[in-house]
């Protein structure tokens, strides 16, 4: 796990994001990679849950955690990871009556949008911090303000120079549009986090996401690391070399001068 963790320890040198990134590691139920300390919500927690609310423990407790069908508790998540496929007129109700879509064809939209894995009961996956991570990953998930994913996005283009292409609906982010997105298309990809994200995962409002395919970490932390030899950097180094303007217009000699600002006033 060496490899990956110095690449975390990069992350942290050019980005220092608030929180852990986030090794994302697509496993099954019957695999020796699945880390024994891992915690699986139903069994160690008594609770299911959505996967966010897992990647929520990993980046902001350091937690390892495994997600199987039966820790699962959330729909839409069990429908695009393949665990279990939604209903497709029950979730097209759900979308109209929730008023994400207009009406049925606008519903009908929204389900086929949503980047699926392939069907299987048996798909665990498993979450660990970058910088002590116990898995392979991957997609590695990096929750970061503007800036930092301004960062990112220089590091991502750096070496072939092609802009970033992502969708955004505001729903499934995090877990569909960034995972299962950077996976499929073995490509960056910038995240808005979801209404589940924030709800239920505690994303805050100056969060947003890179999802980073494993494979192109190394690439992603080449370009930060050339722009940051050339001062682009985080935190942004802000130009102060100038002289300020003040409101007054005294000469600078004159302003602490006694009666000075009194008799400017008049």
């Amino acid at each position: 796990m060496e490899k990956w963790i110095k690449l975390g320890e990069k992350l942290r040198m050019f980005v220092n994001p608030e929180t852990f990134p986030v090794a994302v590691k697509f496993s099954r139920a019957d695999s020796e990679d699945i880390p024994p300390s891992a915690k699986r919500p139903l069994r160690d927690l008594k609770v299911t849950m959505a996967p966010c609310q897992g990647a929520a423990m990993c980046r902001r407790y350091g937690w390892t955690v495994a997600f199987g069908k039966e820790d699962l508790g959330c729909a839409i998540a069990a429908h695009t990871y393949g665990w279990e496929r939604a209903n497709e007129k029950n979730a097209s109700e759900f979308m109209i009556f929730m008023n994400y879509a207009g009406d049925e064809n606008a519903a009908k939209q929204v389900l086929k949008g949503f980047l699926k894995l392939d069907a299987d009961e048996r798909l665990v996956v498993i979450y660990s911090p970058l910088e002590r991570t116990k898995v392979e990953p991957d997609v590695v998930l990096v929750y970061v303000n503007p800036a930092q994913l301004m960062r990112l996005i220089h590091g991502a283009t750096q070496a072939g120079g092609i802009p970033l292409q992502s969708s955004f609906s505001g729903r499934a982010a995090s877990c569909t549009e960034g995972v299962i997105g950077a996976f499929k298309d073995n490509a960056c990809k910038v995240v808005v986090p979801g209404n589940g994200d924030r709800v239920w995962a505690g994303c805050q409002d100056h969060e947003m996401v890179m999802a980073i395919p494993a494979e192109k970490l190394s690439e992603v932390v080449a370009g930060l690391e050339k722009t940051h030899q050339k001062g682009i950097r985080y935190p942004i180094p802000t130009y102060l070399k100038y002289s300020p303007e003040v409101a007054l217009t005294l000469p600078l000699a004159d302003i602490f001068r006694p009666g000075a600002v009194e008799a400017f006033s008049k």
